[in-house]
């Protein structure tokens, strides 16, 4: 008996700490369940605890789900339970619903959610659906404050445009970003001022460089609806057509005078060749020379040349120097 009644006693104790558990969870979770029961969006007390244990914060979700239920949209828990699990922000995709909703612009919840898990803030994006927002083109923050372009007559042109853009929800998850819509209005820009005859006429008519760029389609692909093309700003630049036309002159300039000095080398290197062929002569004349008085041993010696014969040829040598000092006076 003895063993029985403490076997009873500690059931007894078990369950009353199983009741208390239930009872602090309750207390613990009455309030939220109240409240969304009051307002018409009801999550159970299960589902509360559910979440506690998934380490969801039930307080969001509840505001959440009252927020949307109360604007007349119709999300469960589930979808906002999972949302939170995969790390998105649920009061911001609930605030751009309700938002969205307000405007008549149709935005799912599915969209909302991919919209804030690509790292893009729907809320921001709903907001310039509704009220368009001006891009500064170029972007001055990077460094860049006017788009230059050359027309034809070589006269530059610096241009600041303002582009108004509206959100494309459709568009928004894997769409391009503000950058590339700046970059391609300013190649735009550039295009048309370059295709133009004269900077004059881009001066007197400069609302047809946003006529032009507009009608490019140039927001295709992007997250953004281009509304206007304005041109904020437009300056004269330098003559470029002038400056490289000078440069090329000198460049010519420089490149005339490098020939000519390679052909004032080579003629050099050819006279000094000439001068070395000259003294290679003179030395093969010396040399022949140098082999008379030999040979005419020789012919003495062989019994070809007589003397007589050898002084009639000094004497035709030494007539022929005293001409030849006579002519040079």
């Amino acid at each position: 008996m003895g063993n029985l009644t403490i076997g009873i006693l500690i059931g007894i104790v078990i369950v009353a700490f199983i009741a208390l558990g239930f009872l602090m969870l309750f207390f613990r979770f009455f309030s939220l369940w109240f409240r969304a029961l009051l307002s018409g969006a009801h999550v159970g007390l299960g589902r509360l605890v559910g979440m506690w244990l998934r380490k969801v914060d039930p307080g969001v979700i509840v505001d959440a789900r009252i927020m949307l239920t109360k604007a007349g949209i119709d999300v469960s828990s589930d979808l906002l339970e999972t949302h939170f699990l995969a790390k998105g922000n649920v009061p911001k995709v609930s605030l751009a619903l309700v938002a969205a909703n307000k405007a008549n612009i149709p935005l799912p919840f599915q969209r909302a959610a991919a919209i804030d898990l690509a790292g893009r803030d729907v809320l921001e994006a709903v907001r310039t659906s509704v009220n368009p927002k001006v891009i500064d083109c170029p972007d001055a923050s990077k460094g860049k404050y006017t788009i230059d372009a050359v027309a034809k007559d070589g006269i530059q042109l610096q241009v600041k445009a303002r582009v108004t853009v509206r959100a494309n929800i459709e568009r928004l998850v894997g769409g391009a970003r503000e950058e590339t819509i700046i970059a391609r209005v300013g190649e735009g820009i550039v295009t048309t001022i370059g295709s133009a005859e004269s900077y004059k006429a881009v001066l007197e008519n400069p609302d047809t460089i946003s006529r032009t760029v507009l009608a490019k389609g140039l927001d295709a692909g992007t997250a953004f609806e281009i509304l206007s093309i304005d041109i904020a700003d437009i300056d004269v630049g330098t003559n470029i057509g002038a400056k490289l036309q000078a440069d090329q002159a000198e460049a010519d300039m420089r490149r005339f005078q490098a020939e000519a000095e390679k052909r004032r080398a080579a003629a050099q290197a050819q006279e000094q060749e000439m001068v070395a062929l000259v003294q290679e002569n003179r030395a093969k004349v010396v040399l022949a020379e140098a082999q008379i008085p030999l040979a005419i041993a020789d012919a003495f010696k062989n019994g070809h040349l007589g003397v007589m014969d050898y002084y009639r040829l000094k004497n035709i040598q030494a007539d022929t120097d005293m001409r030849s000092s006579i002519g040079t006076k």
